[in-house]
């Protein structure tokens, strides 16, 4: 649920409204705009009693519920968008796009420490590499797991770059959070709740890929338990999904940036990389997802 307030209701009356959603042991969250403030009412206990109760207020312009599955993460909840600051890399709000690069598997020092440099020089502002690697088959490298995070972690405080790594494991979420600034989690996770509830109750920031299946309202209601269990510093990845073309690894789905943000006010980057499967094609595909306003 939603409560606008009046354009000059003072703070008293904003107070009355989170003391009445209070006693109905629902929990509120204030949007303070340049003009107005709204709140977003979240809980089990919202009907039109309360809804009622809360129109009659002193101050309240309106009342409106959000019928979607997902709430914290609408557009509706949060008017204005959201912005994700990693260690002064702001991600989202119109900000300039963010560009995060590094290998998709860090194999030795070398090869991290000659990446890094490079990528950083090209203007990169994120460090990303895989230390735990999902792979289609079991015979695949999969990465080098804590050595691969010490690794990053060392890149990351030679270079100033943050780092994004994936994490894979609820088991592993303390481990992969000690040297990662920011959680991916990846597509054939975007589903696996446990997961999501558990990075959720970290203060860190989460990426979270589309699943290669997820439909945009899938993709919403997966961020949604990340959100929903107090983590607001949340990123939405589109890496592509699968469809009947083989001759790209995935189809990138660039329609979905300018969708999610007109549903949403979550940061959207895009991930030409895997939705490609294709060097030559990372480049314009990332200058097109930047066009249909990606953050990064």
């Amino acid at each position: 649920m939603i409560v606008t307030m009046e354009r000059l209701a003072t703070e008293e009356q904003i107070q009355a409204v989170v003391t009445n959603v209070a006693e109905t042991e629902n929990s509120t969250e204030l949007i303070r705009g340049i003009e107005r403030t709204v709140i977003g009412v979240v809980g089990d206990n919202i009907n039109e009693d309360l809804k009622s109760r809360l129109e009659a207020l002193p101050g309240v312009e309106a009342v409106v519920r959000i019928t979607r599955s997902y709430k914290l993460g609408s557009r509706e909840f949060h008017p204005t968008d959201t912005v994700v600051n990693v260690k002064g890399v702001k991600i989202g709000g119109g900000n300039a796009p963010v560009v995060m690069a590094g290998p998709c598997s860090v194999e030795s020092e070398e090869q991290l420490m000659a990446t890094a440099n490079a990528v950083k020089a090209a203007g990169a502002a994120v460090l990303r590499g895989g230390a735990f690697k999902p792979r289609t088959t079991p015979y695949s490298f999969r990465g080098l797991k804590e050595e691969g995070l010490k690794l990053l972690r060392v890149a990351s405080d030679e270079t100033g770059l943050p780092v994004i790594t994936e994490l894979m494991s609820e088991s592993d979420v303390e481990l992969v959070a000690k040297y990662s600034d920011i959680l991916q989690i990846g597509t054939r996770n975007a589903q696996n709740f446990m997961l999501l509830d558990a990075v959720g109750e970290l203060n860190k920031p989460v990426l979270l890929k589309r699943g290669m299946a997820n439909s945009y309202d899938d993709w919403l209601n997966a961020a949604e338990y990340i959100l929903a269990a107090g983590n607001r510093n949340v990123i939405l990845c589109e890496r592509g999904i699968r469809t009947f073309e083989t001759y790209t690894r995935n189809t990138l789905d660039i329609a979905a940036i300018p969708v999610i943000h007109r549903l949403s006010h979550l940061p959207v980057v895009a991930d030409p990389s895997h939705g490609t499967g294709r060097w030559h094609m990372v480049l314009p595909m990332g200058v097109a997802s930047i066009a249909a306003g990606a953050d990064g």
